[in-house]
């Protein structure tokens, strides 16, 4: 699967899911995995930046991302 579902809790990294298939649709992973009332995206994995080096300062900037895929609704 080429597709990831970003997100970001506040004052912590982007957090990246790497779905699975199992037969929820990709927008359902979201809201089953991500935490409640946070939005996310559905990206393809070109859209990661190719240098993981410092990963854990990547940032969702939403206004450039536009509408998101989903809420979370996970407890």
């Amino acid at each position: 699967m080429q597709e990831r579902i970003v997100f970001q809790v506040p004052s912590e990294p982007l957090a990246v899911l790497t779905p699975q298939e199992c037969g929820l649709s990709l927008r359902e992973i979201g809201e089953k995995d991500v935490p409640a009332g946070l939005p996310f995206w559905i990206i393809t994995v070109d859209d990661l930046p190719a240098d993981r080096t410092f990963r854990i300062a990547w940032e969702l900037d939403v206004n450039e991302m536009g509408p998101s895929a989903g809420v979370g609704a996970a407890q």
